[in-house]
């Protein structure tokens, strides 16, 4: 497409969508959102760029291989299950690490729910990129 006002917008537009879908990522834990609507959110930002500007400007924009991003997703993913092990509880178990910790504050609290998340988000993101690049390649 070689429409002038479509790829203006659609920097802008991506970058929103993109801003959105880690919104999503991180609220995901405690209120609707997650790992796999952020993945949505941020693969149709790429999606949107592909139709203006065409498949190797997203590719370019992605900088990294979908695919690579979905395998690497999916290792985060299967890190999150291992870390319970490593503390002696069972696979997939919910660990808690508080960074800052001090006597008065419990400091700011990361999961191995929201690792679990990232890698979600990353399959769903790389695997849909690699669908849709691949269809649009096709065409």
């Amino acid at each position: 497409m070689n429409s002038i006002i479509l790829m203006a917008g659609t920097r802008l537009l991506v970058a929103l969508l993109l801003v959105f879908s880690v919104f999503m990522l991180l609220r995901g834990h405690n209120e609707p959102g997650g790992g796999f609507i952020g993945g949505l959110i941020g693969a149709t930002g790429f999606v949107v760029y592909a139709i203006a500007c065409g498949t190797d400007s997203a590719r370019r924009a992605l900088r990294v291989r979908p695919e690579n991003l979905a395998m690497a997703g999916l290792g985060i993913a299967l890190l999150a299950g291992v870390m319970a092990i490593a503390f002696g509880d069972g696979f997939f178990t919910g660990q808690w690490l508080f960074l800052g910790a001090t006597e008065t504050d419990k400091g700011l609290p990361i999961s191995s729910v929201l690792v679990f998340d990232i890698g979600v988000y990353l399959v769903v993101m790389g695997s849909i990129l690699t669908l849709v690049f691949a269809l649009e390649e096709a065409i």
